[in-house]
């Protein structure tokens, strides 16, 4: 699958995809006692072929993201089919589901953590020396 340019109908899929499983996946969270957790779908990619879809999911708490990540992938033939049920005036076939974990908003905040924490490049140079060396 080429990440340089989805087609309109990858891009239409994808969406609809995309809103349909937050229902889904927050309610299946919700009557399984994870209250308080918070699910969002970042992404979904659908391959050229509209066969696969690579679901990429942000999780808060992040402490608990691997075990609902593992939940999630054991429980997606009813969420496959829950997703058909939604979508059946949309999609003639519901694609295949692959779920990761959306780990972009952590990699941001730890970088927002570095920047205001002792190591800031930018107002202590010398940490960019210590970085160098090892």
């Amino acid at each position: 699958m080429s990440d340089i340019e989805e087609s309109q109908r990858q891009k239409k899929i994808g969406s609809v995809l995309q809103n349909d499983l937050v229902d889904v996946l927050q309610r299946a969270a919700t009557e399984g006692g994870m209250r308080g957790v918070l699910i969002s779908v970042s992404k979904v990619k659908v391959t050229v072929d509209l066969s696969v879809a690579k679901v990429y999911l942000s999780i808060f708490p992040n402490d608990k993201a691997q075990e609902l990540l593992e939940g999630i992938k054991s429980n997606t033939p009813l969420i496959r089919h829950e997703l058909a049920q939604r979508t059946k005036n949309q999609l003639r076939r519901m694609p295949h589901l692959e779920f990761f974990i959306d780990d972009s908003l952590e990699y941001i905040d730890q970088i927002e953590q570095s920047l205001k924490g002792k190591e800031n490049p930018i107002k202590d140079p010398s940490t960019l020396d210590k970085r160098k060396k090892s």
